[in-house]
């Protein structure tokens, strides 16, 4: 019988697979916070109708913020959380499977170092930022009916409620901010803590921080400048906005704080595609070492 020969595809899909099998904590953790969160909602649920009573005396901008306040606390707990598994698992990825040997067992395979570490690199890039979409989702659905179910047994309007945070535009703030931004936006920063995973042989967070603190240090004692500080601090907090992005002038803790970036703006930005170049560097310097690096 011939050997079935499996496509680059689908070799890359179920490397993606074993990943998710291994890593539990990449859908555990946001569903873990996101029950969490439910929890802590539904006890101020108890209060609501006071409060809702309280804020209709209130400004249009503040009502707002009152109503919104919850949801965008939802979604920025869920986004840390996010970001925290990335960081973790990115560290751990390549440098892991040597520590356990079971490298060994994976190179044996029909797979290539380019497949795995390309796997390993979408799941902070891609599967992550979509988890965290779907849970917050799912959040800030349940909260919204809850509420609502609360405020029609009180019997009081659902009215500013709805009109001040409809779920479907929660959705696209939330859609364009975790896949701009953890997605793709921190794909340098990702692959970077990927190189180090594939490099050291101790301490892989040590090496991943190390370098870019005594970069910075020299920098400051050596030119009195900050270039580089100013550079992680430009990747950490995203594309500059223009004037007209809704988040520009949010104000208070309302839900266009996470507005998404103007799309064109994002696609031309130098730094996306700067960011891009450099995550493409780090990515195969990952390969490379994977390649000749066996077990620890």
């Amino acid at each position: 019988m011939n050997d079935v020969e499996i496509s680059a595809a689908r070799r890359l899909y179920w490397s993606v697979r074993r990943e998710l099998w291994e890593n539990r904590a990449i859908y555990l953790a946001p569903l873990i916070v996101a029950a969490l969160v439910l929890g802590g909602f539904g006890l101020s649920l108890f209060t609501l109708p006071d409060r809702m009573r309280a804020a209709s005396a209130l400004n249009p901008a503040e009502l707002r913020t009152a109503i919104e306040q919850p949801y965008v606390i939802a979604a920025i707990v869920l986004m840390a959380v996010d970001l925290l598994v990335a960081v973790f698992y990115c560290v751990d990825a390549l440098y892991g499977e040597r520590r356990d040997r079971s490298i060994l067992f994976w190179k044996s395979l029909p797979v290539s170092d380019l497949t795995t570490v390309l796997a390993k690199a979408s799941i902070p890039v891609l599967v992550l930022p979509l988890v965290t979409l779907v849970a917050t989702a799912v959040t800030q659905g349940i909260m919204l009916l809850a509420s609502s179910a609360v405020l029609a047994a009180n019997g009081m309007s659902t009215a500013t409620l709805s009109a001040h945070r409809p779920f479907l535009e929660m959705s696209r703030i939330n859609l364009g901010h975790i896949l701009m931004l953890h997605g793709i936006w921190y794909a340098p920063f990702y692959a970077w803590l990927l190189l180090v995973s594939a490099w050291a042989t101790r301490l892989p967070f040590l090496w991943a921080a190390l370098p870019p603190v005594v970069i910075g240090i020299v920098e400051r004692i050596a030119f009195n400048s900050t270039h580089f500080a100013t550079l992680v601090g430009h990747l950490v907090g995203g594309p500059s906005r223009s004037p007209g992005d809704p988040g520009e002038t949010a104000s208070g803790m309302t839900m266009e704080m996470l507005a998404p970036h103007q799309l064109r703006d994002f696609l031309v930005s130098p730094g996306l595609w700067g960011g891009l170049v450099v995550t493409a560097m780090f990515l195969l310097a990952a390969v490379r070492l994977r390649r000749q690096r066996g077990a620890m």
